[in-house]
């Protein structure tokens, strides 16, 4: 499994209704409400073979409520056994 973060920028007003959204379709790992330039830090997995592009652009921006994304694919985590 490839781990990999999206920042979510949302309309006004929308952060709790696109939480939700994810949580119900459940395809995040992990939600985070964030200050900052964007509302919500989401932590997804998929499989090694699925292009991430297209699972952010068909599984993600897609959902009602939000403005923008930015795509956080990492390399290692440290301090992980």
């Amino acid at each position: 499994m490839v781990p990999f973060f999206v920042q979510i920028k949302c309309k006004l007003g929308q952060s709790y209704v696109v939480a939700n959204a994810l949580a119900e379709a459940e395809i995040a790992s992990e939600i985070y409400s964030t200050a900052g330039q964007y509302d919500l830090l989401v932590k997804f997995y998929v499989d090694n073979d699925t292009d991430i592009g297209h699972f952010v652009n068909e599984k993600v921006q897609v959902l009602p409520g939000i403005q923008d994304t930015l795509t956080i694919i990492t390399f290692k985590a440290f301090g992980a056994s």
